[in-house]
């Protein structure tokens, strides 16, 4: 799942020494953030923003000489693993990574297309519950193992195992029954109802399909194994993990740049959670690539002569702060609408990301389909006098001597946790805006540091908060079942962290899953947002924007639905 985060920005004049090795030659500025859980869909190629010298599409970049072969790419990174399977982790992190050495079923080629991947085609039963996959002839996992319809069946049924503690790919395929060998090369897949996002969610890392053999063997002894471009080497935990190319590779997607095993000789993916360090460790030279260019430096990044700017909306779920419904005084619509009023969103985002992210109104991205524009008119938008007539009513109208309401000599105070870990997009300056106005209208909200044991066990699945923020890639609508369907809570490996337990929203939810009709899914995901809204379970705050920094010399980086870079094509020029 992703958990967003919230971080307070200092700054430095020494360098940074990060572990790993790298080190900011540059006034650093500290900036957090909660990792965020990220779904990899399949290749889509688009590049963005020009920096530099370097042509202003990767097309161009190509023509200017043919690919070559060799060299390792360094892409630094915020955030860290958490494990190296798939089916466990929900971190955009994993997916990333994991994305390179995992292939999947099907790649996702549009907002609503899929092409062939693992496999070469399907058909689906009339009754929308049998998907039958007949698999490509010739491909082999990392160690050997050949891919066959029992190594599907194997990584499915691992995914639902409740052994394996997925935290997010279990409840894409909620409606998993069975899978069934038919012969060597096709696999039969059984759902207990007709699931409309099922190819979808076959499209992303965290459902890849891994070696039967790698998964048979204990969990301590557990290696990522699958057919992918790159196979894995190593993991030094908190500071990077390595892969190498694989030279049989013969599994190239639907829109794959080309054909065969990737050109790089490897990839590293360097740990570097402080902004400032990672963007020095760019320019300097230290990595090839980075992801989360701080917003301060994009402009300079894109006229610095040698470096590319790439820039991509994400689709899914907004970075959002939920608002616990079972909890003290936000059991209260109206004190949860008071809270969304009290906040001036579009200011605080333009005044902390220059420009570079856009104030959210919806819990959606404008991107992803079903996005419903309608829907904004139930936001409670910026009015605190609006939020202190909201408090009066719901009877907090009495103030203590520092400012905040009081009812029943209790203070309004809510608790909203930061996970230092996941910080990142200096979310933490976000949250100390949303804390100063907050206060202005009498509210209190505290931000106790806890670290992952704690902030998983503690407050995600203990319940131990007011306020969470999180945001979650996934280029589907369907994301909102996820986030806002009853049985979906973290605990039940969903999202729904604001905890909502709202039958119209399980019926639309459901229906949008089932139904073979576009029209009818429309109109119940726009039910689903502008309920969400109107009851203040959710405050949207900015659009996550993927700002990858590229030295020039890295050519062939595409991007896939999810808009996380795609490296199979990549090479590194002079």
């Amino acid at each position: 799942m992703t958990l967003s985060d919230d971080s307070a920005t200092r700054t430095t004049e020494r360098p940074v020494r990060k572990r790993g090795g790298l080190r900011s030659r540059r006034p650093v500025v500290l900036i957090a953030g909660l990792a965020a859980a990220a779904v990899v869909g399949a290749v889509i190629v688009t590049v963005a923003t020009r920096g530099g010298d370097r042509p202003a599409t990767q097309a161009a970049a190509n023509a200017a000489g043919a690919p070559v072969t060799g060299g390792t790419l360094t892409y630094a990174v915020a955030g860290t693993q958490v494990s190296l399977d798939p089916a466990v982790a929900a971190t955009a992190v994993t997916g990333l990574i994991d994305r390179n050495i995992f292939d999947s079923l099907v790649a996702q080629t549009g907002p609503d297309s899929f092409g062939p991947w693992l496999a070469k085609e399907w058909k689906v039963s009339d009754d929308g519950k049998v998907y039958t996959f007949t698999l490509r002839e010739g491909v082999t996992f990392h160690d050997g193992t050949p891919l066959t319809a029992e190594a599907v069946k194997a990584s499915l049924d691992h995914v639902v195992d409740p052994a394996t503690k997925s935290a997010y790919a279990a409840s894409l395929i909620a409606p998993y029954k069975e899978a069934r060998a038919v012969s060597d090369l096709v696999v039969e897949v059984t759902l207990s109802r007709p699931f409309t996002p099922f190819l979808q969610a076959l499209s992303v890392p965290y459902l890849g399909i891994q070696s039967p053999a790698a998964l048979a063997k204990p969990v301590a002894e557990y290696r990522p194994v699958g057919t992918g471009p790159f196979s894995y080497v190593s993991w030094e935990k908190d500071k990077r993990v390595t892969l190498k190319r694989n030279p049989g590779y013969a599994a190239t997607p639907a829109g794959a740049s080309h054909q065969g095993a990737a050109y790089l000789d490897g990839l590293v993916f360097e740990f570097v959670s402080e902004d400032a360090t990672r963007y020095g460790a760019l320019t300097s030279g230290q990595v090839q690539a980075i992801a989360g260019v701080p917003p301060v430096n994009a402009d300079r990044l894109k006229g610095l002569s040698g470096f590319t700017l790439d820039t991509q909306e994400t689709p899914g779920l907004n970075y959002n702060l939920y608002l616990n419904q079972t909890r003290g005084p936000l059991r209260d619509v109206r004190v949860r609408r008071a809270l969304s009023a009290s906040v001036n969103v579009e200011e605080l985002i333009k005044s902390i990301y220059f420009g570079h992210y856009k104030a959210a109104r919806n819990p959606l991205s404008a991107t992803t389909a079903a996005y419903d524009v309608g829907a904004e008119s139930e936001l409670a938008s910026y009015n605190p006098t609006e939020a202190a007539r909201l408090l009066d009513e719901a009877g907090w109208k009495e103030k203590d001597k520092d400012g905040y309401r009081v009812k029943d000599g209790k203070r309004l105070t809510l608790v909203w946790p930061f996970w230092a870990e996941g910080n990142k997009d200096q979310r933490d300056v976000l949250a100390e805006g949303i804390q100063a106005q907050a206060k202005l209208v009498g509210i209190q909200i505290d931000r106790p540091t806890v670290d992952t044991g704690a902030f998983v066990s503690k407050h995600l699945i203990g319940g131990g908060y007011d306020l969470i923020d999180v945001s979650f890639a996934r280029p589907t609508p369907d994301v909102l079942r996820f986030a806002f369907a009853s049985g979906n809570t973290y605990a039940k490996a969903g999202g729904n962290v604001a905890l909502v337990d709202s039958p119209e929203i399980d019926k639309w939810v459901e229906e949008a899953a089932e139904t073979s009709d576009p029209e009818t899914a429309r109109r119940d995901y726009a039910a689903v947002q502008k309920e969400v809204l109107k009851q203040a379970y959710v405050l949207p705050l900015y659009t996550p924007v993927q700002l990858v920094g590229l030295s020039g010399k890295v050519r062939g980086v595409t991007f896939d639905a999810q808009t996380y870079p795609v490296f199979h094509g990549a090479w590194l020029g002079a």
